[in-house]
């Protein structure tokens, strides 16, 4: 748990639940609800006590790369500019996917459904079916 502590603390001022949430909600119209959904199925995965180091690290690195502007394919290129984002994020997901449980789900849903009230939840329905 202590070295769990450092990751947080090494990362947190760049990496807070606040600025996540914020960069995350303003980018929604540009990466859309599944890319959203992803990143918040990991954050919310990250933030469980099960979840252990090695994934919480993956996790940190995904969700470092989805809000960092400088990456493979810059995020100011229209159309293009995310797609590099949301090959990284599916790979984390998938790589951590047994630890996105129900309760991660719910959370994640709820937050979007927060965010966005006239979300179409059925097109979450294809991520969870891929985890």
């Amino acid at each position: 748990m202590k070295k769990e502590k450092n990751i947080w603390s090494k990362y947190g001022k760049k990496f807070s639940k606040n600025s996540f949430f914020s960069l995350i909600s303003k980018r929604y119209s540009t990466i859309g609800s599944k890319t959203v959904y992803t990143g918040l199925l990991l954050y919310f995965a990250f933030r469980r006590d099960e979840t252990p180091t090695w994934a919480k690290n993956i996790i940190l690195g995904t969700l470092g790369y989805l809000i960092s502007p400088i990456d493979g394919i810059p995020d100011l290129t229209p159309v293009l500019g995310y797609t590099d984002d949301i090959g990284i994020l599916s790979f984390g997901l998938v790589t951590i996917a047994s630890y996105v449980n129900d309760e991660v789900r719910t959370k994640a849903k709820s937050k979007l459904t927060n965010w966005f009230p006239r979300l179409d939840q059925g097109s979450l329905h294809e991520i969870d079916q891929k985890i």
